[in-house]
């Protein structure tokens, strides 16, 4: 079994920074794509960034710019790092991960809780 768990979420004031990371743990086993997606109040959750296991990226339109996603694979993590942030980047963020069990078995996507980030003043 693996399991994600998020961290760094927090209130932080508009154009400030929160590091987020997510760690991976269990055993024996591949990760693939690693992202993270958010969940605002009263909206559909979102993709915010991935990362592929060559390193590409991919962002939101929203967040171009701003965030950046950087993974290290002998740590299992990947973190996102936001910058100049805005009230309406507050929501939950949650991590998301395609895993494989080195047992064998098909690659499934993982799920951290969501960790809060709110951004205000």
């Amino acid at each position: 079994q693996v399991q994600l768990v998020e961290s760094g979420g927090g209130l932080v004031q508009p154009g400030g920074s929160l590091r987020l990371s997510c760690a991976a743990s269990g055993n024996d086993f591949n990760i693939y794509t690693m992202g993270w997606y958010r969940q605002a109040p009263g909206k559909q959750r979102e993709l915010v960034a991935t990362i592929g296991s060559g390193g590409d990226t991919n962002y939101a339109d929203s967040v171009k710019g701003r965030f950046t996603i950087f993974r290290n694979d002998f740590k299992n993590t990947v973190w996102l790092q936001m910058n100049s942030l805005k009230p309406e980047d507050t929501a939950i963020y949650y991590c998301n991960c395609d895993i494989s069990l080195t047992s064998g078995g098909l690659t499934e996507t993982y799920w951290g809780k969501g960790i809060l980030v709110t951004v205000s003043s």
